[in-house]
């Protein structure tokens, strides 16, 4: 499920998406260039279902994803009422800690397709499957580094502006023009307190629930793996024999 390249495809998405951003600044590259920033995104998607469709994955590893997205999904709804408050983003950023890039980026974006069934679905939508994606992919990262505690909580933070500033990207292409600099960072301004509500959030949730919701996590995934040790069961047959024989 830990499939590293995966995390490279999405950075380099993104890179290819900030290097269009370029010549569409200076050069002025192209009037419709978001037309092929959305099929990048949603190339990127594609690839990861693919992924996860072709991933050797036991029907317990299936139904997990599938249980934390649909509980992922749900908790969005009743804090729709509250301006970026979403736990959704919590939820996503264990389950790629715990399960790796490939279940992380399914959870974040089954979670974006499914609850706007009930929130109302639209053009932000893929913006929004991309975002909680990357979430959960690169959440993958954190245990490898072996960031912890405070560091997952930042890492949060952090996700919560990055996320805003993607959402802000489907908006400023659709809704703002021309498409210049100056615009575009109007439009990041504008969305500062909706985005610092969203980091605030994760930071809290992450802070009550994120340790105890990796522990549970992972004390599920031991569960889907057994590792035959001839040599230590050997040993300790050896051992128990020693004993028997002491006695």
């Amino acid at each position: 499920m830990k499939k590293p390249y995966t995390i490279v495809a999405l950075l380099l998405t993104c890179i290819a998406i900030c290097i269009i951003f370029t010549f569409t600044f200076i050069k002025e590259f192209s009037e419709h260039w978001e037309i092929f920033a959305l099929v990048m995104m949603i190339f990127t998607i594609s690839i990861m279902f693919l992924q996860f469709e072709r991933g050797k994955m036991t029907s317990k590893e299936i139904s997990l994803v599938a249980i934390l997205s649909g509980f992922s999904a749900v908790s969005r709804v009743p804090f729709a009422a509250i301006p970026s408050i979403q736990p959704c983003t919590y939820i996503i950023i264990c389950t790629g800690y715990v399960f790796g890039p490939i279940a992380g980026f399914m959870v974040g974006a089954a979670t974006a397709l499914v609850s706007n069934i009930f929130l109302g679905q639209g053009p932000w939508t893929i913006f929004q499957m991309f975002a909680w994606g990357a979430v959960g992919a690169t959440s993958s990262i954190l245990p490898k580094l072996k960031i912890k505690g405070v560091g997952i909580v930042v890492f949060g933070v952090i996700w919560g502006y990055l996320f805003g500033w993607i959402m802000n990207l489907w908006y400023w292409m659709l809704y703002i023009y021309p498409h210049t600099f100056l615009t575009f960072l109007f439009t990041m301004v504008n969305s500062v307190w909706f985005d610092t509500l969203h980091a605030l959030g994760n930071a809290v949730f992450l802070v009550f629930l994120g340790e105890k919701t990796i522990g549970i996590l992972k004390r599920y995934k031991h569960r889907f793996h057994v590792e035959y040790a001839p040599h230590l069961q050997a040993s300790k047959s050896t051992e128990h024999a020693f004993k028997i024989a002491e006695e």
